[in-house]
């Protein structure tokens, strides 16, 4: 049997309390993971960027930046190649999925390079979708 608390104590919740805030990380896990998020762009298209910003976004500024512009361009990318899905029949589309591979690959790389050494990059041809 449990005691109850003394009087003029505030209950306490049922599951232990509010949550606590992320921790910030340090710079050189920051550069760490906002270089992660952009390899993984290469691989996992937007899944990678996705993630990586619900998860690190409060983390720290230096990877909320990285990941905010990863998964801006990655969903650029993402609507180009449905794009070029879409008028494949045109055999423009074709044309249009190659590029798209070729910049998430070639960018992503710069980013990932750029983040590594600590120094903030964006995309070009990238619309701002998340800040």
């Amino acid at each position: 049997m449990t005691t109850p608390p003394p009087p003029g104590t505030p209950p306490q919740p049922p599951y232990g309390g509010p949550a606590a805030a992320p921790q910030p990380m340090s710079p050189a896990d920051e550069k760490l993971w906002a270089t992660l998020v952009h390899v993984g762009g290469i691989f996992l298209t937007i899944l990678a960027s996705l993630i990586g910003y619900l998860v690190l976004k409060d983390r720290g500024p230096f990877v909320r930046a990285h990941t905010a512009t990863a998964l801006n361009f990655q969903i650029t990318m993402l609507i180009v190649e449905i794009v070029g899905w879409a008028t494949s029949w045109l055999l423009i589309g074709f044309v249009l999925i190659g590029a798209a591979y070729v910049l998430r690959l070639v960018f992503s790389i710069i980013a990932a390079v750029k983040a590594n050494q600590g120094e903030f990059y964006t995309y070009p041809l990238a619309i701002k979708f998340v800040s």
